[in-house]
């Protein structure tokens, strides 16, 4: 039974009821001497730790060892294993057909080898069950993550995940674990876009989910390399990088309807408070002359505070620099209604670039104002008010091009 719960639906298990709430698919080629006890193995993690019905599907895509055999003594001996066969190899074939014809609400999948600890897996299905989310990932790069594998496939993986950050701009860390969830609404409208069979099935869909604006969950999992994986790297890397850049020129030429998914799947923005609704020009410049002035009162005090210690020019690097931080920080949130931490490096960085040209302005004014005469203190203030008030309106114009613009 599904309900709805905000802008996604919860699963909720109906009681004395048979039906999956989670199918998890075991894709799996010449795979007769692992298949057995890896099948038992997570039928029995399953039953004991999942509180959900639940369904194992075994996806032999073409085997031609005793696979299938071994496969239809288990759905024998298990009731929830059930196993399907395809004449065709392909992982990524493997699980369009395995979960295109599931009726679970929530569908995975793990390499045979389980690799992946197994108590990872509620964590991975959890947010999808709930509707907080709807595709979740194990992942094998994040800082809490424990990994054994050798230096050969960790530099490999970490270098893929690399080139999918600087050509896809993903934003998930570890697009290959095989250990993945998504939801069944979500996977209907995705799979019949993702045109991969094999390897690069993951990315594919992950880029796909994260363009049409779906929320990927990441769980960092324990994983312990499979020292007789048949993977050939070097083949799938080749492979990988055909996709990249098949994927890559679909999204640049608009093949892919994304538009259409983010209206169809993706998440509505949230409401922001009315005071962080984003301004016009006039109540920008009017948010943005009150932080100033508060900047300023604040910058002259502690110029003052530490001309006697420290000189002009260091108190008025020192009052500049504090005054501007704050001043960013407060422009962000107040003047142009970013709430949220996304960017917030870059926009500092911006903001100090402000800080550079106030400085040299200010500097060069203190500079030029001791080089002609012995100033008053209150004649240095009134020279260093004006050239802040310069510094001011070109602070507002740097910030307003690469905040609000880019908001």
């Amino acid at each position: 039974m599904i309900t709805s719960v905000g802008s996604r639906a919860a699963v909720r298990a109906r009681p004395n009821s048979s039906d999956p709430v989670l199918d998890v698919v075991v894709p799996v080629h010449n795979e007769e001497a692992d298949l057995g006890p890896s099948v038992r193995r997570l039928h029995a993690h399953l039953g004991a730790h999942f509180p959900y019905p639940f369904r194992i599907t075994i996806a032999d895509n073409a085997s031609v060892d005793g696979t299938l055999a071994v496969a239809e003594a288990l759905t024998a001996e298990l009731p929830e294993v059930q196993v399907r066969h395809l004449a065709a190899k392909g992982r990524g074939r493997a699980l369009r057909a395995a979960w295109s014809a599931s009726d679970a609400p929530v569908l995975a999948y793990m390499d045979v080898d389980l690799s992946t600890d197994l108590a990872a897996l509620l964590p991975l299905v959890a947010p999808l069950i709930s509707g907080h989310s709807d595709v979740a990932i194990g992942t094998r790069l994040a800082r809490t993550a424990r990994v054994v594998r050798g230096t050969r496939r960790e530099v490999i993986s970490r270098a893929y995940n690399l080139l999918l950050r600087g050509t896809l701009a993903v934003r998930f860390s570890d697009a290959q674990c095989g250990f993945k969830a998504i939801r069944a609404d979500v996977a209907r409208e995705l799979l019949p876009l993702v045109r991969d069979t094999g390897w690069f099935f993951d990315t594919e869909l992950l880029v796909l989910a994260q363009r049409a604006g779906l929320r990927i969950h990441e769980v960092p999992v324990d994983w312990i390399d499979d020292p007789d994986s048949r993977v050939d790297v070097v083949a799938t890397a080749v492979a990988d990088l055909r996709g990249i850049g098949r994927l890559g020129r679909a999204l640049l030429t608009g093949a892919l309807p994304l538009a259409e998914l983010r209206r169809q799947l993706g998440r509505a923005p949230l409401a922001a408070p009315p005071e962080l609704v984003p301004a016009g020009l006039p109540r920008q410049l009017f948010r943005f002359a009150a932080v100033g002035v508060a900047s300023t009162c604040a910058y002259l005090l502690l110029f003052t505070l530490a001309r006697g210690a420290l000189g002009a020019q260091p108190a008025n690097l020192l009052a500049l620099l504090l005054t501007a931080v704050v001043n960013t920080a407060a422009n962000r949130r107040f003047t142009f209604g970013i709430a949220d931490r996304r960017n917030v490096t870059r926009h500092h960085v911006q903001g100090l670039l402000a800080f550079v040209l106030g400085l040299a302005l200010t500097s060069g004014s203190l500079a030029a104002l001791h080089a002609v005469a012995d100033p008053a203190r209150t004649v240095e203030l009134t020279v260093l008010v004006v050239a802040n008030l310069a510094a001011t309106v070109l602070r507002f114009v740097l910030l307003r091009l690469t905040m609000h613009h880019h908001r």
